[in-house]
């Protein structure tokens, strides 16, 4: 998939083409996106700009519930909202603003699963 934000060969008034002047850069070039399901925890590397690393969730099982300024690690059950979008809802996505189901009750999640490589969440009363 190598496409990018900007397009380096439009096309010519008359409807030829045009050859691009140059190649694309490493930033320019798009992914895909990285969507945290409900399951035993995969986690993925990417490199990213200026020689970082950013760990990322494929599916995951547990999360890290603070409950009354003490953390605790708990078992997901399943998505049962996601204010980002309809159909990550209905795939059962987690993203951040989710709110899960889990064995000590719902949950809102404060962390990006897909950038920061973990779920973080805090306890809906």
């Amino acid at each position: 998939m190598k496409r990018s934000v900007e397009n380096l060969s439009t096309s010519k008034i008359t409807g030829g083409r045009r050859r691009p002047l140059r190649s694309r850069k490493k930033h320019e070039t798009n992914r895909f996106p990285n969507e945290a399901l409900v399951g035993e925890q995969i986690t993925i590397t990417r490199k990213v700009r200026g020689k970082n690393v950013k760990t990322a969730i494929k599916t995951i099982d547990t999360v890290n519930l603070v409950i009354d300024s003490k953390a605790k690690k708990v078992k997901i059950l399943k998505v049962l909202e996601n204010a980002t979008n309809n159909d990550y809802q209905r795939r059962g996505i987690i993203s951040k603003g989710a709110i899960l189901e889990t064995a000590e009750g719902k949950c809102r999640v404060m962390s990006r699963p897909g950038q920061h490589g973990v779920v973080n969440a805090v306890l809906i009363k």
